[in-house]
């Protein structure tokens, strides 16, 4: 099996397991209905580890562009090997979520309510706040790629390792996970959201595109950060792309917090009030 084909097997694994126990907690009339936080990533933690097992002998198992990235960076991974890699995470999450449709397509149809429905494929912030939304993307990410690295650094008995990675994903969702939902992962967001988007789902409601970027370069920067990080201190190695990563950082969240006071003075403008004699403070 080549790399391409293990890194969308291991992205494919990797959602089923994990969109499927957001489905069976979320979705009206499941067994597993009202899980609870600690069921979603145990599930997703557990997902991670069953990936990691099956392809990554085969592709190394990065099942998330946010790692292949941040490997890149540090000059674990070829560059050449990024786009193909991360063309194979976006099929493989597609594939995955696709799969998980079909399978609760009856609970699907059963809720109402389209909130739970989007929470299957993608993730959505517990409040709309798009610079501490795009920080908690960056931040767990960061934690998750400096995670993998020390975590790799260590011995362990063989065949513990996948494991173990699982566990980190199990402790980012309990400690960084409730305020985004903690994507951590641009593949496993953008992929099922696209699925979300194209799938005759009754009563669906909106993808939420406008916040899709902060996935997508919340984990971005944060996994380059946390590979350069990782080098530098664990290591004594400072790269050059340390600095770029930095300053791309630093003016992404300059610039949400130009993007959260344009959506408050939007939403401010069109503010109706039912008393006519009222007027905006």
């Amino acid at each position: 099996m080549s790399p391409f084909w293990g890194e969308l097997i291991g992205t494919m694994i990797l959602i089923i397991f994990g969109a499927g126990v957001v489905a069976g907690v979320a979705l009206k009339d499941s067994k597993a209905s009202a899980g609870g936080w600690i069921v979603i990533t145990a599930g997703w933690g557990l997902g991670v580890a069953l990936a990691v097992y099956a392809v990554g002998d085969i592709s190394g198992a990065h099942i998330n562009p946010a790692v292949t990235v941040g490997l890149a960076t540090i000059g674990e991974f070829a560059w050449a090997s990024v786009p193909g890699y991360i063309a194979a995470q976006i099929i493989g999450a597609m594939i995955g979520a696709s799969l998980i449709y079909f399978m609760y397509s009856a609970h699907f149809n059963a809720t109402e309510d389209p909130g739970p429905k989007l929470a299957v494929f993608s993730t959505s912030p517990a409040i709309r706040h798009t610079p501490s939304n795009f920080f908690s993307e960056t931040l767990g990410t960061f934690v998750l790629v400096l995670g993998i690295l020390f975590i790799g650094a260590n011995a362990f008995t063989e065949g513990l390792n996948p494991l173990i990675v699982g566990l980190l994903i199990v402790a980012i969702g309990l400690s960084l996970g409730g305020t985004t939902g903690y994507a951590i992962n641009p593949a496993r967001d953008f992929g099922p959201r696209l699925v979300h988007a194209l799938m005759p789902i009754k009563g669906k409601g909106s993808s939420e595109w406008w916040y899709a970027w902060i996935p997508i370069a919340g984990p971005i920067l944060g996994g380059g950060l946390g590979a350069l990080f990782y080098a530098a201190v664990f290591e004594g190695v400072v790269h050059n792309l340390l600095w770029i990563f930095l300053a791309l950082f630093a003016a992404t969240q300059v610039l949400t917090f130009s993007l959260e006071k344009k959506h408050i003075k939007t939403h401010s403008d069109k503010q109706v009030f039912h008393n006519p004699q009222e007027k905006k403070a």
